[in-house]
């Protein structure tokens, strides 16, 4: 059923293709896969961390967002499995895209941010609010957007940076850049470990909490001639990570991941039409020891194959897109028998081309699938600009996840009768910009039905069912200042979040605190560089019924880099959590306090 109605879908589409115009076009110099993001957000509040950004925050992508973005993370320790919640919502919800494809795990349905490292990523961009239109399953809180730009031009880059620091952390990585009109090339490689034996507030050091990572990558894209460009995306990660004790009599842990992904892409320019074709492979493993002084451990395999057809056609300052993308995914493990699912989606998305005084869009999209019945989606946006400096936009969208592979087989526990999670959600933003500052403060309402939630049962111990509901409200705030005065060069940036998420009890749920703000201050003069990175978190609750004796209490962090450049070379040095702060994240978890870090960056 779900091949069939696609291929009549992929039939029209061609149809459309086949009687294109011809008419030859000038090609974009800089190469990106992920157009959906580009063209269809406008009426949705995205931030984008450019290279700079990502520079200062080098390690992992749960650093750099929880000092730049609205995003709250949840650790399990320093180094641990980070899980996001945006708008209030569960790491479920939050949709990783990269170069346009979604890869939260199959397993989980979530993305562990402490294994993404930035330092294979030109660009990486937020998008608050629904986008299951989109981007599928998950993408309910937000969306996060790992991407890959090569370009086609004359061109050669290196950049090489070590860094040595507290609790023996250190920090490789490499990365090259080439090419000309007719092809470019990058690629990457990174390595970072870490002993992470930080001392503990009440005495003692952290046990068991060493970690490494080792990533790979490689992009490259070749022009056929002026109409056709072709793309290769490619990244491997390898961790190893130990899982820090509560107690020093705890059993020590262990827990293997290992990730492959490739993506195929041909882009044609015909006239008034884009037409992209995707392919890809994902591969995610995993293995954890419950004891590592034992042989015995659980285990994991799951291979996905993607395919995606993409058709923009552009008239009279307007856009109408056509996806059809098919996916198959292949799980085995210790504890789900070998199982496939496929899912197929067709998607139609419309929008008003010329947005320089009023501009909409709408988007619809359906799922098919012999698992479980999709519902059908929609999304609407709009955006006004009055004068020239104010715009006001606004948004509604219903969004989904699918049961996962854990939800589904989990061996004695999975439940093959769950619905989608489906949630409705609308906002209103309101955007200024003077001169040289810009301010964007965005108001919105969700409300999430069928959530999936893992209850006691009575012939297994944890059963998921379709049981709650979730509301989910709240304000997003977003600033940005740019000043030269002379030789000196500033830069302002800051995020606020009023988030408020309530069950049919009327309980905040656990592990999402009613207030976050970020602020960054960079100065650059000459040879000298500055960085001031600041963090707020509110208190959260880690019990359901928000006995205030049960919370993590707020906590303010304060980082500094500096860095001077001689010649080709840039020396520096960061202070992390300068004010020697002793918090928690999670309950009983704790973070270390003041810690350094040392780096040499090479530009040849």
């Amino acid at each position: 059923m779900t091949v069939r109605n696609l291929l009549v879908f992929f039939a029209v589409l061609c149809c459309r293709m086949l009687f294109a115009q011809q008419d030859t076009i000038s090609l974009h110099e800089v190469v990106i896969s992920d157009a959906q993001l580009r063209n269809f957000s406008e009426m949705q509040s995205v931030i984008s961390l450019s290279d700079s950004i990502l520079k200062t925050n080098r390690n992992d992508l749960t650093s750099l967002l929880k000092f730049n973005t609205p995003i709250y993370f949840k650790e399990n320790g320093y180094g641990m499995v980070s899980s996001p919640s945006f708008r209030g919502t569960t790491a479920q919800h939050t949709a990783v895209i990269w170069n346009g494809i979604n890869i939260n795990s199959q397993f989980n349905g979530q993305t562990d941010f402490n294994t993404i490292p930035t330092a294979s990523f030109e660009q990486i961009d937020i998008r608050s609010g629904g986008g299951s239109v989109i981007y599928g399953s998950s993408a309910i809180g937000g969306t996060v957007h790992l991407k890959n730009e090569l370009s086609l031009s004359d061109h050669f880059d290196s950049d090489i940076f070590v860094s040595h620091g507290s609790f023996n952390t250190q920090l490789l990585k490499a990365k090259v850049s080439a090419g000309t009109r007719k092809w470019s090339f990058v690629t990457a490689v990174s390595r970072i470990s870490s002993d992470n034996d930080f001392e503990l507030p009440n005495g003692g050091r952290n046990i068991n909490g060493q970690y490494q990572s080792n990533n790979v990558s490689a992009s490259t894209a070749f022009r056929i001639n002026n109409r056709n460009i072709l793309k290769f995306y490619s990244q491997l990660t390898d961790g190893e990570r130990n899982f820090s004790l509560f107690l020093p009599s705890d059993t020590n842990q262990k827990y293997f991941d290992f990730n492959t992904r490739n993506l195929l892409e041909w882009e044609n320019r015909s006239g008034k039409l884009i037409s992209k074709l995707k392919v890809a492979h994902l591969n995610e493993q995993y293995t954890y020891f419950l004891n590592i002084e034992s042989d015995n451990h659980s285990y994991g395999k799951v291979t996905s194959l993607i395919g995606k057809y993409d058709l923009t056609y552009s008239f009279n300052r307007h856009q109408i897109n056509a996806v059809i993308d098919y996916t198959n995914s292949a799980g085995e493990g210790s504890d789900i028998a070998n199982q496939q699912r496929s899912v197929g989606a067709a998607s139609v998305l419309f929008k008003n081309a010329d947005v320089s005084k009023f501009g909409y869009q709408i988007g619809i999209r359906q799922e098919f699938t012999d698992n479980y019945q999709s519902p059908f989606l929609f999304s609407a946006g709009a955006k006004y600009k009055i004068g020239q400096s104010y715009s006001i936009r606004s948004n509604v969208s219903r969004n989904f996840r699918i049961p996962t592979f854990n939800d589904l087989y989990w061996s004695g526990g999975g439940n093959e009768n769950l619905m989608p999670e489906t949630s409705y959600q609308a906002e209103i933003g309101n955007e200024f910009s003077f001169q040289q500052a810009t301010v964007s403060v965005t108001a919105y309402y969700s409300k999430t039905e069928n959530m999936i939630q893992w209850l006691p049962g009575q012939t297994t111990l944890w059963f998921p069912q379709n049981v709650k509901e979730v509301t989910g409200y709240g304000v997003e705030a977003v600033a940005n200042v740019k000043k030269s005065i002379g030789k000196n060069y500033f830069t302002l940036a800051g995020t606020y979040a009023y988030t408020v998420s309530e069950n049919e009890a009327g309980k905040q749920l656990i592990y999402v605190p009613f207030h976050k703000a970020t602020g960054a201050l960079s100065y650059q003069r000459s040879k000298i560089s500055a960085n001031i990175q600041m963090l707020y978190n509110g208190s959260v609750f880690f019990r359901t019924d928000n006995n205030p004796r049960y919370t993590v209490d707020a906590y303010e962090l304060v980082n500094i880099t500096v860095g001077y450049k001689i010649s080709k070379a840039t020396i520096g040095a960061t202070v992390n959590n300068i004010f020697d702060k002793r918090y928690f994240v999670m309950d009983r978890r704790p973070f270390p306090g003041r810690n350094f870090n040392f780096y040499l960056n090479l530009n040849l």
